[in-house]
């Protein structure tokens, strides 16, 4: 459930070293048909090289940037921050929506979000059923209703 296929298009980066979330955010993405291909990955160093192509996995997917990341701040590794500000300054990443899904409440994680260019920023609802609609509205909002660039 939380790999996609070697040959399918990954439509959604899951960044989240929680496992409790990220089970919970493909489990709710799969009951409501929203998407089947969604690639988890536990820290920053592992989406930077998928994203830009620096591991086996990545190379593999290379030519199929996902549809959307949904990004948590607070990673091991290589913070949040500095994964969407790799993924902004990127040529052909920066169209990408990036929805930051994270605990944290602080301004200045915020503010930071929007000026590195952060298509959406969610705090993560404490209460289990919240938590499953703002996915199931996320998931609806950008891969069905928004539209972005092919390239």
């Amino acid at each position: 459930m939380n790999e996609s296929h070697s040959n399918d298009v990954v439509e959604i980066l899951l960044v989240e070293d929680n496992p409790a979330d990220a089970e919970l955010t493909l489990r709710v993405l799969q009951k409501q048909g929203i998407v089947n291909r969604v690639q988890w990955l536990k820290d920053g160093a592992e989406a930077l090289d998928f994203l830009f192509c620096n591991d086996a996995a990545g190379k593999e997917k290379c030519r199929n940037k996902p549809k959307m990341i949904l990004l948590d701040l607070k990673l091991p590794k290589v913070d949040g921050l500095e994964v969407l500000r790799k993924i902004k300054d990127h040529e052909e990443m920066r169209t990408t929506p990036v929805v930051v899904m994270t605990s944290s409440q602080e301004e200045r994680d915020l503010v930071q979000s929007y000026r590195l260019g952060v298509n959406s920023y969610v705090v993560k609802p404490v209460d289990f059923a919240q938590f499953a609609d703002a996915v199931r509205q996320l998931g609806l909002y950008w891969l069905l209703i928004n539209k972005t660039p092919v390239a």
